[in-house]
């Protein structure tokens, strides 16, 4: 087992981060990263002999609906529900200062 993290510690690794910390962050955070390495060490104790590594714990499968082609709006519809069209385009503001 190793050593317990203590405050000094906490405030020293602030420092180095450049992070300020009040004298409440930094005991709430000493406690927050002992029990995270005390986690660490109980994982890092576990016998994984013959099991093998994976990046996920069960099989991933495509969710999404096969890409099959399908009817889609003509270009007079779509552009039936602008507000403004012009030569079978939208129309839409200026920007960037360009003319019109």
């Amino acid at each position: 087992m190793s050593a317990r993290i203590t405050s000094d510690d906490v405030a020293h690794v602030a420092r180095l981060a450049r992070l300020e910390l009040h004298e409440g962050e930094v005991e709430t955070f000493t406690g927050q990263l002992a029990a995270i390495l005390e986690h660490a060490e109980d994982v890092e104790a576990l016998d994984l002999e013959g099991v093998e590594p994976t990046s996920h714990p069960y099989p991933l499968v495509n969710v999404l609906r096969p890409d099959v082609a399908s009817a889609t709006l003509s270009n007079d519809d779509a552009l039936a529900a602008a507000p403004q069209a012009e030569d079978g385009r939208f129309r839409v503001p200026t920007i960037l200062g360009e003319a019109p």
